[in-house]
């Protein structure tokens, strides 16, 4: 699939990039996709709740009354579980809700979220910048040239570009990454997928790479 860039201003540059076949363009696997967006969100959780136990909430020890002879029924301490104020039972304890998904099934659903991106016809191949300072109106000035102000976008480069990054970091619904980091969550939350042309260049490297 071959795809035009674009300078900053929204214009053609006269070059197209092929994106590459084998990323773009398979059978997208749903079961895939889905098992990698519900392993992202579930390793943002937190997981920092809890509750005290018995041996954790404060008050005495002291046995309430004699085990027998009260008419009524046997009981310990104050921190039963039973009364106010009493330690949880079976209560949340601080855990991770990550879990592991295989390589090969992430790979697949990657490839899937970007082959939906590319036959919804929502990938810009963009020209590479140079960022020499931070700039978020220069930011805003590239989104409007690609007719991308107020859309949710992602902007994906072959490398780390911090001036790039902070120019985008305060404008609503942007978000920027690497190609090495990409999630599938990230792909499909957004409605356009701006790749710098290193990055789909490098695709294409890396993509001959595992054919020989």
């Amino acid at each position: 699939m071959q795809i035009e860039v674009l300078n900053n201003k929204g214009e053609k540059t006269g070059r197209t990039v092929v994106l590459p076949e084998d990323v773009f363009s398979i059978e997208p696997n749903d079961h895939c996709v889905y098992l990698a967006v519900k392993q992202y969100l579930a390793a943002q959780r937190l997981g920092t709740h809890k509750s005290k136990t018995r041996s954790e909430v404060r008050g005495s020890t002291r046995k309430l009354h004699k085990q027998k002879g009260t008419g009524g029924s046997r009981k310990g301490s104050l921190r039963n579980p039973l009364y106010k104020g009493g330690g949880m039972v079976n209560g949340p304890s601080p855990r991770s809700y990550d879990f592991k998904l295989n390589r090969k099934v992430k790979d697949l659903a990657k490839m899937s979220a970007l082959t939906y991106k590319a036959n919804d016809n929502n990938i810009i191949v963009l020209e590479d910048q140079e960022w020499t300072e931070p700039k978020t109106k220069e930011a805003n000035q590239l989104l409007t040239s690609l007719a991308l102000q107020g859309k949710k976008v992602l902007f994906v480069s072959a490398d780390y570009n911090k001036n790039f990054y902070l120019s985008t970091r305060n404008i609503p619904k942007v978000k920027t990454t690497i190609l090495a980091d990409i999630n599938v969550y990230d792909v499909l939350d957004a409605a356009t997928l701006v790749m710098s042309e290193s990055a789909v260049n490098l695709l294409n490297e890396i993509d001959e790479v595992v054919e020989a």
